[in-house]
């Protein structure tokens, strides 16, 4: 899993119908201090994250399993909302 903050969210009303009523992030990765790491990308969104939260995702085939059994295809999905980071 990796950290994130959400910048925004992308809207599509043209999708596979396996995409119909999901929601898509925009989310910049960080690392654990909040600094920016990486270049920023779409993610759906499994949990009903929100602009500027920070958040923990996934990607790869790890992508597709909060939204089992449907078969729905994703390179990275937002699977939690941080609450706090402790890093001493």
């Amino acid at each position: 899993m990796r950290l994130g903050r959400v910048t925004g969210r992308l809207w599509s009303t043209i999708k596979t119908p396996e995409h119909d009523g999901k929601r898509f992030l925009v989310v910049q990765p960080i690392d654990a201090h909040g600094n920016d790491a990486g270049e920023p990308f779409v993610g759906m969104d499994a949990i009903g994250a929100g602009p500027g939260e920070t958040v923990y995702w996934v990607r790869g085939r790890e992508a597709c399993i909060p939204f089992y059994p449907e078969q729905v295809a994703s390179d990275a999905t937002v699977v939690g909302i941080v609450d706090e980071v402790d890093v001493s």
